[in-house]
């Protein structure tokens, strides 16, 4: 009889860990990727590291009690991109980050002008991320894109909130000083 329930257990527990993973974790790949890709800057490299901090996730999902699954996944995803960039620290990651934009609806867009005039300023944006130093890319990537908080950005980048606050303070800066300059530039 304990031998039955113990393998009825036992067959159900991979199914059940399966369908707790895939509600808690899957949802955040694309948050994963981007997270990924803007702090390789190469499209290969995020794939791959991605797929390895799933393969990651799955296996230590035992060890996740619940909370924010997204920052979990996301400090999987950053120390597997780091050990990366560890590991290839001479190689120069100089892929262009993914030019694939949304499809944008032609009647709010008519104007090809206009069209032309947003993706050069995505454009512009995309180079002067690119541009910063990493631990400013990071913070301004968690922030203004993944939309944490100072508090989850600190956890997931061990840092203190007030360090955060201050890095995150001077990429706006520096991207803000770049993006000047490089407007300056195309006039």
């Amino acid at each position: 009889m304990i031998g039955a329930v113990f393998t009825k257990r036992s067959q159900l527990e991979p199914k059940n860990k399966l369908a707790s993973f895939e509600a808690a974790i899957l949802p955040h790949l694309s948050s994963a990727y981007n997270y990924a890709r803007f702090l390789l800057q190469n499209e290969s490299d995020a794939e791959d590291v991605v797929q390895e901090s799933y393969l990651r996730a799955f296996k230590y999902f035992r060890g996740f009690h619940g909370g924010d699954s997204r920052a979990w996944l996301l400090t999987i995803v950053r120390n597997t991109s780091y050990n990366l960039l560890q590991q290839n620290r001479s190689r120069q990651l100089v892929d262009s980050i993914d030019d694939s934009t949304e499809v944008l609806d032609t009647s709010e867009y008519s104007n090809p002008d206009t069209v032309l005039r947003q993706r050069i300023d995505e454009d512009l944006l995309k180079q002067a991320i690119q541009e910063l130093p990493l631990n400013f890319r990071e913070v301004l990537i968690l922030r203004e894109m993944e939309e944490l908080s100072y508090k989850e950005i600190g956890t997931l980048c061990d840092l203190p909130i007030g360090t955060v606050m201050s890095r995150l303070a001077r990429a706006r800066a520096r991207l803000q000083d770049k993006l000047a300059g490089k407007i300056n530039q195309e006039i």
